[in-house]
């Protein structure tokens, strides 16, 4: 059986099953550009034939089997353009799910630093499979077929029509290099635009409160000055370019009705041929001319494809897991080690503890410590540099994430919710089903919010808005809280969840803590308020990273207080530790 690690990248296999359409393509294309011989045919054969015979039943019998020709060219098209709708279809299908998977894990382990730019790149791929663009790259293989019907016509015409010809795909390469990197360098600050304009409007509040948008939009002008100026530079090039290629198509089909016109006064040809040379050398250069025209969204879908490349790299597909025993909460933290994105010193340095099932640990410690980075690390949002976080013996970060999220509940330090109702994001947008709902209410019910939550207009059919716009900070937190307990969590991991509390929030989560841990649950709090405290059974102090105290709530009190009176003793105190002072509380506070 293979591994994860030995199947097939995601998107090589997808294009891999999707050369299965390339067969059927090319029958399409390739019917589709004989058949388009045959407006030339039909006007060479009524020269010949219907002229010089002046039969009336050759001519009705030529323009009946003309017809039928173009109607069967017209349902080719129509064919070949439904199967490239339904690839472009299918590769979003099966490629968007692997996308957003990629760039949700890539924001959790590079904080402000994830986008879904992959998923607009693909439907720029995908939209280059249903627009126009593509007929060029299709048919341009065909153009030979018209230049040996020139030359049967006449040796004179297909030397004419294959020259200028190749001045035309001179010019198609021309337009290639001279737009490839302009069009480049502005798609990248085109990019940038859009994630400056999307971080204005993410933090509105800030931006007005403090008058900060004439400064940034300043900024954001320069850069879609920038990306503008690309653009323009490009389109001027490829605008000049393209228009030099008609007037030289233009010109080369007037050149092949001039020694058309030679040759029959010469008796070398027929008028027929001359009209009919002209028509296939329209049709001979037609995808050299349009590939000129719609190249920018060539080059365009061409970048989109390398960066999404790049950026799936050699995932594979996500497949179905099968699912492990409901943990009991034995939680062990060996040597975890995390460095620090971008180079420098390590944010976590060989941090180990252990957890019970049913245990309460307080990780305490001075900003900046790696409180909130150990949390990611044992919720399985982060993967340590070394060590492991087990889970009844279990790496978390081995985990599969849709089975191990059944059984960690986790309350981040920034409480983001999803646009939709209160019910489906404490149900963690699982499908709502009466039992699913149950289960929505139970988890509202022990996080205390259950009142709140009917109490408002629409109860749990509320609508939280874009990042629970619509929502006080306090009951954001309070909802998120309700998330993290959706499913009765094993380990619960609470990141500072009374920072936005009121005292009739803060006496519900010390229920909350009561409760869960009277079920079993083990629970991982961050908290500065000495009151949250009551609960903890152990406290892990966490500063600069490194792993200073561990044990039980009491010996760890009695140890930090005992360091600080003997600070206080110290006749000067500027180079102590952040640690022993901290927190101010713990010298008051006798638990």
């Amino acid at each position: 059986m293979k591994t994860s690690n030995q199947q097939t990248p995601a998107l090589q296999a997808v294009m891999k099953e999707a050369k299965r359409a390339i067969k059927p393509l090319v029958w399409f294309s390739a019917g589709i550009n004989i058949l388009m011989l045959t407006s030339a045919f039909y006007m060479l054969q009524v020269y010949h034939r219907v002229l010089s015979s002046h039969s009336v039943e050759t001519l009705v019998a030529l323009s009946l089997m003309a017809g039928a020709a173009i109607a069967t060219m017209a349902g080719l098209e129509v064919v070949r353009a439904r199967l490239l709708s339904t690839v472009g279809a299918w590769m979003n299908a099966r490629l968007a799910p692997v996308l957003l998977t990629a760039s949700v894990e890539q924001a959790a382990a590079a904080p402000g630093q994830g986008s879904a730019r992959s998923l607009r790149d693909l439907d720029q791929v995908r939209s280059f499979f249903t627009s126009p663009s593509i007929y060029p790259i299709l048919d341009a293989p065909w153009a030979p077929i018209f230049f040996i019907a020139i030359f049967f016509m006449h040796p004179w015409l297909g030397w004419l029509a294959l020259s200028g010809g190749a001045v035309l795909f001179a010019l198609a390469w021309l337009n290639e290099l001279t737009t490839r990197k302009p069009l480049t360098e502005a798609g990248n600050a085109q990019a940038r635009v859009f994630s400056q304009a999307e971080s204005a409007v993410r933090n509105a509040e800030v931006v007005q409160a403090m008058g900060m948008l004439r400064p940034l939009l300043d900024r954001w002008q320069e850069q879609q000055d920038e990306a503008s100026a690309g653009q323009a530079t490009a389109g001027n090039r490829a605008s000049a370019i393209a228009s030099v290629a008609r007037f030289w198509r233009m010109a080369l089909q007037m050149a092949v009705l001039g020694l058309g016109a030679y040759l029959v006064l010469q008796n070398e040809a027929s008028p027929g041929v001359m009209i009919a040379s002209s028509i296939l050398m329209g049709r001979a250069l037609a995808p050299v001319e349009q590939a000129i025209s719609t190249w920018k969204a060539t080059l365009g879908a061409r970048a989109a494809y390398k960066r999404l490349t790049a950026f799936v790299g050699q995932r594979p597909e996500a497949k179905a897991v099968m699912s492990l025993p409901r943990p009991q909460g034995k939680l062990e933290a060996e040597s975890i080690i995390l460095a620090r994105q971008g180079g420098g010193e390590h944010v976590l340095k060989g941090v180990s503890f252990q957890l019970k099932p049913g245990e309460v640990m307080a990780l305490i410690g001075p900003s900046a410590s790696g409180k909130t980075s150990l949390a990611r690390v044992l919720a399985g949002a982060w993967r340590p540099s070394a060590g492991r976080a087990l889970l009844d013996g279990m790496d978390v970060a081995e985990w599969a994430a849709e089975d191990r999220g059944r059984h960690v509940g986790y309350l981040p330090q920034d409480i983001e919710l999803f646009a939709g109702t209160i019910a489906e994001n404490i149900a963690r947008f699982t499908k709502l089903s009466p039992a699913v709902f149950n289960n929505v209410v139970k988890a509202a019910q022990l996080a205390g919010v259950h009142e709140l939550i009917k109490g408002l207009p629409k109860g749990y059919e509320t609508q939280v808005g874009e990042s629970g716009a619509s929502l006080s900070g306090g009951q954001r937190q309070r909802i998120g809280l309700a998330r993290a307990l959706y499913g009765d969590p094993t380990l619960v991991i609470l990141d500072e969840p009374n920072s936005n509390l009121d005292r009739e929030g803060e006496d519900a989560l010390m229920a909350v803590i009561g409760a869960l841990k009277a079920t079993g649950a083990t629970i991982i709090l961050i908290a500065h308020r000495p009151g949250i405290m009551e609960k903890v059974d152990k406290v892990l102090v966490l500063n600069g990273g490194k792993q200073e105290l561990f044990g039980a709530r009491d010996t760890v009190f009695n140890e930090l207080t005992a360091r600080a009176r003997r600070v206080a003793q110290l006749p000067n105190t500027n180079h102590v530790s952040a640690v022993t002072s901290w927190p101010a509380q713990t010298q008051e506070t006798k638990i």
